[in-house]
C-alpha cells in the first residue's frame, strides 16, 4: 500500500468522525510530521489493518467516542473507539485464552463466525434448544447477519486483532447464551455482562451511557435485576472467547449456559422486554 494511499485512507476514516473537518486537519498535521520522522510503518500486519501513531490513535479515539455519543447507533464509530481504547483489556483476554486449552485451540484455528461459515440448513435441522438451532433462530428473528460485524483495522497486533474480531462476532452468540433481545434493554443487558467480562472500555462506556436511553420502567428493571444479573454473570462466568462455539452447535443452550457458569436470567424479565 503506497504512502499517499494510506495518508488518504486515514483521512477519510476522520472525515466520517469528526465535524467540520477539525480532525482530519489535526491527522494532517500529525501524518506530515509522523512521515518525516519515519514512524509510521505501512506494511500491514493482516488484511485491512492501518497502522497508526499514539497521537492518531488518540485522535480517532476521541472522535469516535464523540461521534457514538451522538448517534450509538454509528456501529462503525463503536468499532474504531473499542479498537483504539482496548490494547491493555484484549492483552488480557488474549492470555486468558491461551490458558485455556480450548481458548487456546480458537487463538491457534482462528475461526470466523460467517454467514459462509455457517452451515444453514444443518443448523436448521438441529432439535430446538440447542444452541446451533437457537443461534439461528435469534438471527432469523431479528433479522440480523453475523456479516453485519466489522473488520478490525487499527489494533497494532495481529493476534490482537482476532481477539477483538472474535470478541465482536460471538456478541449475537451471547444474545443468544443470555436469552437477551436486541431492543434497548436487551443491549445494554449483554453490554453489562460484557464490561464485567472483557474490561474493555468501549463496553464500560456503553453499559454506562446506555441507560439513559430506556424509560423509566425499563430502567427500574435494568437497576433493580436485569443489571445486577448481568454484572454478577459477567463477572462469574468463564471467559466467553475461549469457547469454540462452531464445535458447540449441538450442545443442549442450557447445559452450555451451565457450564459457562452464566445463570439464566430472572424469571419475571418476559414482559419488560415487550
Amino acid at each position: 500500500m503506497s504512502l499517499l494511499y494510506k495518508n488518504l485512507l486515514i483521512q477519510t476514516v476522520f472525515c466520517s468522525i469528526c465535524p467540520a473537518g477539525v480532525c482530519v486537519h489535526r491527522l494532517r498535521c500529525s501524518s506530515s510530521s509522523s512521515v518525516e520522522s519515519s514512524s509510521i510503518s505501512y506494511d500491514g500486519l493482516y488484511p485491512g489493518h492501518i497502522q497508526t501513531t499514539p497521537v492518531q490513535k488518540a485522535l480517532l479515539a476521541v472522535g469516535s467516542g464523540v461521534a457514538a455519543l451522538q448517534n450509538p447507533y454509528r456501529h462503525d464509530m463503536v468499532a474504531v473507539l473499542g479498537e483504539t481504547t482496548g490494547h491493555l483489556a484484549l492483552t488480557a483476554l488474549r492470555d486468558r485464552m491461551r490458558d485455556d486449552p480450548e481458548g487456546y485451540a480458537v487463538l491457534t484455528e482462528r475461526p470466523r463466525i460467517r454467514l459462509s461459515t455457517l452451515d444453514l440448513t444443518k443448523m436448521a435441522a438441529l432439535p430446538d434448544g440447542s444452541f446451533g438451532r437457537e443461534y439461528l433462530r435469534f438471527l432469523e428473528e431479528n433479522n440480523v447477519t453475523p456479516d453485519s460485524r466489522a473488520d478490525v483495522r487499527f489494533v497494532d497486533d495481529e493476534e490482537l486483532a482476532y481477539v477483538m474480531q472474535r470478541y465482536r462476532e460471538v456478541h449475537d452468540l451471547l444474545h443468544t447464551l443470555l436469552g437477551m433481545p436486541t431492543n434497548m434493554l436487551g443491549e445494554v443487558a449483554v453490554k453489562w455482562f460484557e464490561a464485567a467480562q472483557t474490561g474493555l472500555p468501549m463496553c464500560a462506556l456503553g453499559a454506562a451511557l446506555g441507560p439513559l436511553r430506556l424509560n423509566a420502567s425499563r430502567l427500574q428493571t435494568l437497576l433493580t435485576s436485569l443489571g445486577p444479573w448481568a454484572l454478577r454473570s459477567g463477572r462469574q462466568a468463564r471467559c466467553v472467547l475461549s469457547v469454540f462455539y462452531e464445535r458447540r452447535w449441538e450442545q443442549n443452550t442450557e447445559e452450555l449456559r451451565e457450564e459457562l457458569r452464566i445463570p439464566p436470567p430472572p424469571a419475571s424479565l418476559h414482559v419488560s422486554f415487550t
